[in-house]
């Protein structure tokens, strides 16, 4: 008998067959195997700012203490491992923060800010988003009575000093002085000074800070009001006044409530010269 051998033909219950036809199993609910939503996108920053960011972080951490010099541009990109112009970048957006200062020539060393070499950055981006008096105002009716009452409780003898120089040389200009134009703008930068010291005097770093950008409020606005108004040169020495007499009483509520008035009469001013509480500070210069 002559043939081939045949395989045995596969039912359908033999093993073989459900392994050949069982369907691909997913769990329900799982992704499929190319589905990259769960990720989030990554967020790469330049190198140079990532360098800036640590030797602030070094600064900020006491690591590198004000007085140290910063390491050279050479040792931070072996040490970073980027190329010196990375590095050199990363400096200038440190220099610009004010946390390192060159010395010596060339050499960088490092610093704390001022307190107030800050707020003229500040002032730019108020300036840039069109803030108006009218918000200024709302933070400046808070922020001034509170820096009053904080004044009658932390304030210094030299403090009061000052406060009473300021006040003294203010009564002496009204009463002596013209009214020119450069008159009545000294008498705004005594007004300015005066706010600042009782800024100063409240001892309250954070305070001071806030307070700061508010300058913008009365300068250049205030040199307006005295020109059309000119009875409130007289009520602002007379708010002045009663401000230091509380402040040498250390009475906090008498010195928070007359600036309160104060400011409130600021306002009374600004909406009598005809001058807009809604318009933004850069157009009102």
């Amino acid at each position: 008998m002559t043939g081939s051998i045949r395989a045995p033909r596969r039912t359908a219950g033999s093993p073989s067959s459900a392994r050949t036809a069982a369907p691909a199993v997913r769990l329900v609910g799982a992704p499929p195997a190319d589905d990259v939503s769960m990720f989030t996108r990554l967020r790469l920053e330049p190198a140079y700012k990532a360098v800036s960011s640590e030797i602030e972080r070094s600064i900020l951490s006491g690591k590198l203490k004000p007085g140290m010099p910063l390491p050279t541009e050479q040792s931070l990109a072996e040490r970073f491992g980027v190329h010196r112009s990375t590095v050199r970048e990363a400096i200038r957006q440190v220099e610009q923060e004010g946390l390192v200062q060159r010395r010596e020539g060339r050499r960088l060393f490092v610093t704390l800010p001022g307190l107030y070499d800050l707020a003229p950055r500040a002032a730019r981006l108020l300036l840039l988003q069109q803030t108006t008096f009218q918000e200024l105002w709302q933070v400046a009716i808070t922020l001034e009575p509170l820096a009053a009452r904080l004044a009658a409780e932390h304030a210094e003898a030299a403090d009061l000093e000052e406060l009473a120089h300021n006040t003294a040389l203010t009564a002496d200009l009204q009463a002596h002085g013209a009214d020119s134009v450069e008159h009545n703008a000294r008498l705004v930068d005594l007004d300015v000074e005066f706010h600042a010291l009782v800024g100063r005097a409240s001892h309250n770093r954070a305070l001071m800070l806030a307070r700061e950008p508010i300058s913008l409020l009365y300068n250049p606005t205030l040199l307006q009001i005295h020109l059309h108004l000119p009875q409130s040169k007289a009520r602002n020495l007379a708010a002045h006044r009663a401000i230091l007499d509380a402040l040498q009483r250390r009475d906090a509520d008498a010195a928070a409530e007359w600036t309160r008035k104060h400011m409130v009469d600021f306002q009374k001013g600004f909406e009598m010269t005809g001058l807009d509480m809604r318009t933004p500070i850069a157009k009102a210069r």
